[in-house]
């Protein structure tokens, strides 16, 4: 699908300059036909039952090893997001209305994958006043009153200037992992996370602590938009300081050419050395490396705290 047949605008970011000598492909991976038969069976299942995930939305590097053992981080409430971030390949524009029986489909397709421990996420929906957190209560009641004993992770947008609207709501039927990304760093918000903002960010996480202390917080965040490590390890001094203790840091890639370029890759060395500057600031837990996502292996990362 080329970008006018999903409706993207050419984005407006500050340039930054790019080392030339940088190779910009992704690792080539040759998948076997098994896992392209299990690929497709999982994408038919969640197309026949009205979900996205966010492994096809948001052009996932890890989509073939997860897809293949059916494993997928579902995204709620629609595939367009009411904000635009500039690092991001998910559609926006003005999004669908709700569709009510979302919560029961999600529920049926977790069965069917026989999944334990679930992550989702959602678009930004600025368009409700509780900026969808009702939404999400309800998939998490209908995932516990169809699955027993299962875990379940959500990644959550930042219910601008809904938050206390939405925390009342997931107050309600609260998850097991409560993560939301900070993603970069508050120098390049205003080009990354246009409409967002860092210090929100901060205390939507330490206000659902607050709430709920025994419920772990989790965030992430993006390397390879234009940081330095100080910059990183300031903001991993923040999260700490708001009261998140688990972390994940992966390498930014950019889905075309509309979006911010890369400006540098880090080896699995240097996320090595990122992971124990977070350690050393007291995380619980840090998943560090070049493929890491807010979601890749979670239920891995959480098992330790939940």
């Amino acid at each position: 699908m080329d970008t006018k047949q999903r409706g993207y605008q050419k984005l407006q970011y500050i340039p930054i300059e790019v080392n030339s000598n940088i190779k910009r492909h992704k690792p080539k991976i040759r998948p076997t036909q098994a896992q392209l038969e299990k690929v497709s069976a999982l994408k038919k299942l969640i197309s026949d039952q009205k979900l996205n995930t966010v492994c096809e939305e948001a052009s996932c590097p890890n989509l073939l090893e997860c897809y293949s053992n059916r494993i997928a981080t579902f995204m709620i409430m629609g595939d367009k997001c009411t904000r635009r971030c500039a690092f991001c390949d998910v559609s926006h524009g003005k999004p669908d209305p709700l569709d009510p029986e979302e919560p029961y489909n999600l529920a049926q397709t977790v069965k069917i994958m026989q999944l334990q421990y679930v992550v989702i996420t959602s678009v930004d929906r600025d368009d409700l006043l509780d900026g969808g957190a009702s939404h999400f209560k309800d998939c998490i009641k209908m995932l516990r009153s169809h699955i027993s004993g299962i875990k379940i992770e959500i990644l959550v947008p930042d219910f601008k200037k809904r938050m206390g609207k939405a925390l009342e709501n997931l107050a309600l039927a609260p998850p097991d992992v409560f993560n939301h990304n900070i993603e970069t760093i508050p120098r390049l918000y205003k080009v990354a996370r246009v409409g967002s903002d860092y210090q929100h960010s901060l205390n939507l996480l330490q206000n659902f602590h607050e709430i709920f202390p025994k419920i772990p917080t989790k965030s992430g965040v993006m390397v390879g938009l234009g940081e330095t490590d100080e910059e990183l390890h300031q903001v991993f001094e923040d999260l700490y300081r708001h009261k998140v203790r688990m972390l994940t840091i992966g390498q930014y890639l950019s889905p075309s050419q509309y979006h911010m370029p890369v400006k540098r890759y880090l080896q699995q060395e240097e996320f090595d050395k990122l992971a124990m500057v977070a350690k050393r600031i007291g995380f619980d837990s840090v998943a560090s490396g070049p493929l890491v996502r807010s979601s890749y292996h979670a239920d891995k990362q959480a098992k330790a705290l939940i």
